[in-house]
Parts: structure tokens; C-alpha cells; sequence
């Protein structure tokens, strides 16, 4: 089918979408880059995780305020804002490697973490605005297919991340990832609509919280959710996969894509496996049980000094195809729940509530596993996913 036969709504969801993949691709590229250049480097697992402190923290901040000047400026100017301070971001890292201390990578991880999180405001917000009112059906379809298309897409960063340091070295890496940005940053100005999400009236400063009981509990159940997978995820896994396994660099990364690939595929899919969409949130509720005892058996197998490569490869596959629909099912019903005027505002506040959950697993991936190692970190996931299951349950009668 040619594009001039598309519909304008279809030409936004394709233009929302590549700008999303392009940005993806180097923001999975780049943290895998961070974690494997500065062990390489000698830093312990908790300065790591600092260097993502800024980052994450910067990203609750944004979701917060990027949901309320989406609905007062437009979508399409916080998507094209975002791209362009993550270009710098890859700028300030691409410099004289003496350049970089401590502070100055979390102040350039910063930027990345305001990007981040104001392009994936941005698109989620966008979709509700390209979907008819009460097509449900499609909604979670576009939803899933653009979730897990970025998070396949991360995978592939990933893999570049790990490759690309072993072949280019961290700031030739930068460099090319800077310059796909740019092209998209380009064809985003050009194609995306002017009006993309404005709110018809100015939304006040006072607006920027949510007053509805289902976006609150479902924020609430979403940090836990996602704090659950990086308190073992973000700096834990690749450190323990390199130090206690002694993977190579390029392994790591092609591991770890394979797994964001996998989990990706799966989310585009959620929509055929959790094919009953009458009860949403009771399906939420059981999905997040069921994972809730995946990192409980990882850690007991671990501790039983059963093979460690096996426990982890298969453990990791199966918590994140489980994880994967419990978070396309969040993707959905937020955007569902979202108000469409100034839809920007709720999207918002929910990945505020996604932000801190990341910003509290990293900070506890390192100092956690630091001091008692990965058994805890696993531990304290379930005990999380355990948190996200009793409040998913409040939404029943929300």
C-alpha cells in the first residue's frame, strides 16, 4: 500500500512510531554502553548505579511537568524537545574520556533521562488521539504493537551497546548514534501535526496531579512493577554476568538484547494472549501473581548451586515474558483511563509513578547487591512484584 493512501491518522501513528524506534535504539545502545565502559573502568556496582541516579530522578521530574506542557504546547514539540536533548546528551559523553568524571556523566545522564521520558510521554499520549472513542480493541492493539516494537528495538540497542564498545570504543559509538538522531530529529519537525494533544483550554500548574482513583492506584502498582525488575535488571545482572560468570562484553550485550527482543515480541502480542478484555484489571491482577514467584525460584535455584548460566538464562526468560504482558496490560489502561483532552496530563503523571519505581530499583540494584548480592536482589523483587499485586487488586472497585 502506498503512503499517500494512508489515512492522516495512520501517517502520525507511522511518523510517532519511527521517531520512537529511532530514539529506542540508542537509548538501550547507551546504557548498556555506561555500564559495561565504566566497569570496564574499575567502578563497583554502586557507583554505577549513581551514574544512573540523575537519570532516573530527572525522568520523575519530567513526566511530571513534560504531561503538563504537552497539553499547553503540543505533543509533537515535547517529542522533537526530547530528541534533541538526547543529541546532546551523546555529545557531552562523546568527549575526551579524561573529561569524564563522576558528576559530568550523570549530568549528561540526566539529559538522556529528560529525553527519555519526554519522547515516551509524547507517543503514549499521541495514540489515544489517533484511536476512536470506545475502540478498546484497537487501542490495546496500537499500544502493544508500539510498546513492544520499542522494547524489541531496545533489545537491539543493547546488542549495539556491547558490540560497539568492543569494536569502536565508547566515543565512536556516540558519535553514531548522535547522527541517527539527528535524521529523525529532522523528519519529526517536518511531519509531525502542530496541534498534536493540546488541550482546548490552558491546564493549570495545580493540574499536574491526577484527581482520578484509577490512574492513582494504577500509578501506585506500576512503580512497584517496575522497581521489581530493575532492582535485579539495571546493574545486578550484566555485573554478575561479567565478574561471577566472566561473560565478555559482546556477550552481555547480545544476551541481554536477545532477552529485551524476546520480552518486546512478546508484549506486540499481548493482545492475542490475554484474548479475554472484559476484566482488564482482574487479568492484571493475575498476571502480576504469576511473576511474582519467578525471581523467589531464580534465587532459591541460585542458592541451591544449581547451574548458574542455566538459572539464569531460563529464569530470565520466563520473568520477562510474563513481565512483558503484565506491563503492555499497564500501557493499555492507562492510556484507556487517560482523559482524551489534555490526555498528556494523566499519561504523565503514570510514567512520573514508572520513573520513581526505575529511580528506586537502580539505587537498590547496586547498593543491594553490592552488599549481600544478586539472591538478594531477586528477593527483594518478589517482595516488590508481591506489593504490585495487592494494589493492582484495589482497581476491581476503583
Amino acid at each position: 500500500m502506498l503512503l499517500s493512501n494512508l489515512s492522516s491518522e495512520i501517517k502520525q501513528y507511522l511518523v510517532i512510531t519511527g521517531n520512537y524506534w529511532a530514539f529506542t535504539l540508542t537509548d538501550g545502545a547507551l546504557r548498556m554502553l555506561v555500564v559495561l565502559y565504566f566497569h570496564q573502568l574499575g567502578y563497583s556496582p554502586l557507583s554505577i548505579a549513581m551514574l544512573f541516579l540523575f537519570y532516573e530522578l530527572f525522568g520523575v521530574v519530567t513526566n511530571l511537568l513534560g504531561g503538563w506542557l504537552g497539553a499547553r504546547l503540543g505533543l509533537n514539540k515535547t517529542m522533537n524537545l526530547g530528541l534533541s536533548l538526547q543529541i546532546l546528551s551523546l555529545v557531552m559523553l562523546a568527549v575526551n574520556p579524561q573529561w569524564l568524571s563522576v558528576a559530568y556523566v550523570m549530568a549528561a545522564q540526566a539529559l538522556s533521562g529528560i529525553a527519555k521520558d519526554l519522547n515516551k510521554m509524547s507517543a503514549k499520549s499521541a495514540i489515544k488521539l489517533l484511536v476512536p472513542e470506545n475502540a478498546d480493541s484497537t487501542l490495546y492493539k496500537w499500544v502493544a504493537r508500539l510498546t513492544g516494537s520499542k522494547n524489541a528495538l531496545k533489545g537491539v540497542g543493547f546488542f549495539l551497546g556491547g558490540m560497539l564498545l568492543g569494536v569502536f570504543g565508547f566515543q565512536g559509538a556516540l558519535w553514531a548514534m548522535a547522527g541517527l538522531l539527528i535524521l529523525a530529529w529532522l523528519s519529526s519537525l517536518v511531519l509531525l501535526k502542530q496541534d498534536l494533544g493540546k488541550k482546548k483550554f490552558k491546564p493549570k500548574f495545580s493540574e499536574l496531579f491526577s484527581k482520578s482513583r484509577q490512574i492513582n492506584i494504577l500509578s501506585a502498582a506500576r512503580l512497584c512493577l517496575f522497581a521489581s525488575r530493575d532492582v535485579w535488571f539495571v546493574v545486578a545482572l550484566p555485573v554478575f554476568l561479567s565478574s561471577t560468570l566472566g561473560w565478555e562484553h559482546t556477550l552481555i550485550g547480545s544476551f541481554m538484547a536477545g532477552w529485551i527482543i524476546f520480552y518486546g515480541i512478546v508484549q506486540a502480542n499481548a493482545p492475542k494472549i490475554t484474548r479475554n478484555q472484559t476484566a482488564p484489571t482482574k487479568q492484571l491482577t493475575f498476571w502480576a501473581g504469576l511473576l511474582t514467584v519467578i525471581p523467589a525460584i531464580i534465587a532459591l535455584a541460585l542458592y541451591q548451586h544449581i547451574a548458574a548460566t542455566w538459572v539464569i538464562v531460563i529464569g530470565l526468560l520466563c520473568f520477562g515474558g510474563i513481565f512483558a504482558i503484565n506491563s503492555s496490560l499497564h500501557s493499555y489502561l492507562i492510556v484507556k483511563f487517560a482523559d482524551s483532552d489534555g490526555v498528556s496530563l494523566d499519561v504523565g503523571f503514570y510514567y512520573m509513578a514508572n520513573a520513581m519505581g526505575r529511580l528506586f530499583g537502580t539505587v537498590l540494584s547496586g547498593v543491594i547487591y553490592q552488599t549481600f548480592g544478586l539472591e538478594a536482589c531477586l528477593w527483594l523483587s518478589s517482595l516488590l512484584l508481591l506489593f504490585t499485586v495487592m494494589i493492582s487488586k484495589r482497581l476491581h472497585h476503583a
